[in-house]
């Protein structure tokens, strides 16, 4: 696994990003060689963040801790992922790493117990028609129908699919599909 460190409005100790890596590093039994993991130290009215983000095979897991304490929100961002992983083994067994699930006899872990897994249910579809607009359009759009964010073809990308919405700081966002 390749490790991405970046420090946000602190300076940290080198064994801060040692202690990350060991811990984080033990995910590795997961994920195929191709993992990297992308760990944002943060410090924010005396809470110490811990952002982990670690992609592996076109999949992303994603997970932000906060405590007092930086080793106690890598141990509690780790603990997070591995509790996504198991929840969702049955789903993601095809993008882990084989025997991912199985314990040596010498390992010691914080194993979550498993969880069941929750079936993903639809529970409504609505069809439309997505027609090309520009970006301004959509969210005029989405503001009409009172919707917190609203599917389009962006006229000004050749018709690509994209998706505007509102912020919770008040602002707008757009998710653009990469052509």
């Amino acid at each position: 696994m390749k490790f991405v460190f970046t420090d946000k409005k602190v300076n940290l100790p080198n064994k801060v990003h040692a202690y990350a890596e060991k811990k984080v590093g033990k995910l590795d039994r997961y994920f195929k060689a191709d993992a990297e993991a992308a760990i944002v130290f943060s410090v924010e009215k005396d809470r110490n963040q811990v952002e982990v983000t670690v992609r592996s095979g076109g999949t992303v897991y994603r997970v932000s801790e906060s405590t007092s304490d930086m080793f106690a929100s890598i141990d509690a961002a780790v603990s997070s992922i591995e509790r996504q992983i198991r929840k969702n083994k049955a789903r993601l067994e095809k993008r882990l790493r084989e025997n991912a699930f199985e314990r040596t006899v010498d390992e010691q872990s914080s194993f979550v117990p498993d969880e069941p897994e929750e079936e993903f249910k639809v529970v409504r579809t609505k069809k439309f028609p997505i027609r090309p607009m520009s970006v301004e359009e959509a969210i005029l759009q989405m503001n009409l129908v009172d919707h917190t964010f609203f599917a389009f073809r962006d006229a000004d990308a050749d018709g690509a699919f994209a998706v505007v919405y509102r912020r919770n700081d008040g602002g707008y966002g757009l998710i653009a599909d990469e052509q």
